[in-house]
């Protein structure tokens, strides 16, 4: 399984799309077999969901994304999970091999018409 985060130094960004860097994590039988850091490619409508698939990523952990972001993930087959936002990366990752990280509330929520396209 291969998981990306949104990124920033530490933590875990509040949007997905616009995070400084991805901390992406292969985990096998429970336990992190790689970690790298990798910066966030030039912000295009529909290009991430392609873009992480190919990388593999199997589920994102993030505060929040765009409304119309969702479905573009799934048809990737990628899970993801919001309301992580803020919190340290390594708790995020234990959380998640624990099967006890729950997604939340959207960091990203904005009234209609504003940034809730695809250009978010």
């Amino acid at each position: 399984m291969k998981i990306a985060i949104s990124t920033d130094g530490t933590q875990v960004a509040f949007h997905f799309g616009r995070c400084p860097e991805y901390t992406i994590i292969e985990i096998e039988d429970g336990k992190i077999t790689k970690r790298e850091t990798i910066p966030t490619p030039e912000h295009q409508p529909s290009f991430l969901p392609g873009f992480l698939a190919n990388l593999g990523v199997n589920t994102i952990i993030t505060g929040g994304m765009g409304r119309r972001a969702h479905p573009l993930f799934a048809e990737h087959k990628i899970e993801t999970i919001l309301g992580a936002a803020g919190r340290p990366i390594d708790q995020v990752v234990d959380e998640f091999i624990a099967g006890k990280l729950i997604s939340g509330g959207n960091s990203c929520e904005h009234p209609e018409g504003k940034g809730s396209g695809l250009d978010h």
